[in-house]
C-alpha cells in the first residue's frame, strides 16, 4: 500500500506541473475561453443531445481532492453505444478493448478549459487490416459524432 501511495504521489506531483496538450497525431484539441466545470457542464449537455451516451467518468483531481490534494481539474468521460459496439465487434474483436471512446477536459493555468480527444478513426486504426471496411466505415461515422459533440460543447 505505500509503495501504491508514493507512486499516486509522484503522479499527482506530475500531473500538477503538467503544461497544456501538445498537437498529437490523431487528436483533435480544442482551446476553449470555457471555466473547466462550465466545459464539464458543455460536454455532458452536448453528449445528451447525441446519438451516443457517457458510460464512464474518471477524474484525478476529484480523486486528489478527496486526499486534500489540489491539482489542475480533468474529466475523463467515456462515450457508448451498444449498436456501435455490436458492428466494431462484427469487424474486429480486438477492437473492442478501445470501449468506450473517450473525450478529455483539462484545466489550464489560466483558468480556462481544453477539450481533447483520439479521433475514432485514429483509435481503431490498428485493427483496419482486421476489420476491414466496416470497421473504416464505423470509425469515419464516429468521427462525425464526436466532432459534432465537441463543436456543441465548445460553442459560446
Amino acid at each position: 500500500m505505500q509503495r501504491f501511495l508514493a507512486i499516486l504521489s509522484v503522479f499527482l506531483f506530475l500531473s500538477s506541473t503538467a503544461q497544456a496538450l501538445e498537437p498529437r497525431d490523431g487528436w483533435v484539441i480544442h482551446d476553449t475561453a470555457k471555466g473547466f466545470d462550465a466545459l464539464v457542464e458543455a460536454v455532458r449537455a452536448a453528449v445528451e443531445t447525441a446519438p451516443i451516451a457517457i458510460v464512464t467518468q474518471a477524474s484525478a483531481s476529484d480523486g486528489a481532492r478527496g486526499q486534500g490534494i489540489t491539482i489542475p481539474g480533468n474529466r475523463i468521460f467515456g462515450l457508448y453505444r451498444n449498436d456501435y459496439a455490436r458492428r466494431m465487434l462484427a469487424a474486429s474483436v480486438a477492437a473492442g478493448i478501445e470501449a468506450p471512446i473517450r473525450l478529455y477536459v483539462t484545466e489550464e493555468a489560466d483558468g480556462t478549459a481544453t477539450l481533447s480527444y483520439k479521433t475514432p478513426t485514429a483509435v481503431f486504426a490498428p485493427y483496419f487490416d482486421e476489420g476491414g471496411d466496416d470497421l473504416r466505415a464505423l470509425a469515419t461515422e464516429l468521427d462525425g459524432v464526436f466532432k459534432t459533440v465537441a463543436q456543441t460543447a465548445i460553442a459560446e
